[in-house]
């Protein structure tokens, strides 16, 4: 049965996708703001679907630790949901995401109208200076830039590989870092169809204040993310 809810809900997943691209075309010529209140419908009713379809639940704690106004979003990273299950915790995200995107045909167009991020790996050092032109202009808006320091998916237990980017985002806009630790990676596999009945847990953890150094923010960044985690994955898993 897991199988066959998980066959489904991919399904009615793509299906829900393109229907708010078609049936939300319109709202390509709308304030952006209207554009993200959509674009966080769709997460919303995403998230419901895997619900009552495949019995995946999911809990935010900490949510009091969000700050008002700009702050940078630094969050664990081991599945699809969370590209879009966080979306509806912010007022107004700026995700931070690879290039390739764009290219998707209806998807990749409304990249731009969102004012999402792109940021293309292969170009080095232009690539991560034009990063932080963007992210400087979003926070500037009072934008929550949300960003996945390892870059990819990982699954739950495997050795963390933060990369810089997070950092140079820290040091450059001068803003609180805000980690999230999740387990979604139990639930919704990396690379696989298959999706599990049970809860998933979004920690929203005390802010990092600006001003540390680059290696003591990397450090305590991966130290708080990595610890909440882990401990999420043991509550899960018993």
């Amino acid at each position: 049965m897991t199988w066959l809810r998980s066959l489904i809900y991919n399904i009615v997943f793509y299906v829900n996708l393109v229907l708010f691209l078609v049936v939300g075309s319109p709202f390509y010529l709308t304030p952006r703001k209207w554009s993200i209140r959509a674009l966080q419908a769709w997460a919303t009713t995403s998230l419901w679907w895997l619900k009552v379809i495949c019995g995946t639940t999911y809990e935010v704690r900490g949510r009091e630790n969000i700050p008002p106004g700009a702050v940078l979003v630094a969050s664990k990273h081991q599945s699809t949901w969370d590209t879009f299950a966080l979306l509806p915790l912010f007022d107004d995200p700026a995700m931070i995401l690879k290039r390739e995107l764009i290219f998707i045909p209806l998807f990749g167009w409304f990249i731009p109208k969102f004012r999402m991020i792109p940021i293309e790996r292969s170009a080095g050092a232009q690539g991560l200076k034009t990063m932080l032109l963007r992210a400087k202009e979003a926070a500037q808006m009072g934008r929550q830039l949300v960003i996945f320091p390892e870059g990819t998916r990982s699954a739950p237990g495997a050795p963390p590989d933060y990369k810089p980017g997070a950092a140079a985002l820290y040091l450059h806009l001068g803003l609180p870092c805000l980690p999230l630790a999740l387990n979604s990676g139990l639930f919704w596999p990396r690379r696989k169809f298959i999706r599990y009945p049970g809860k998933i847990v979004i920690e929203i953890l005390p802010v990092i204040a600006p001003g540390l150094k680059r290696r003591e923010f990397s450090e305590t960044l991966q130290e708080t993310i990595e610890t909440a985690t882990a401990r999420l994955v043991r509550e899960a898993t018993g």
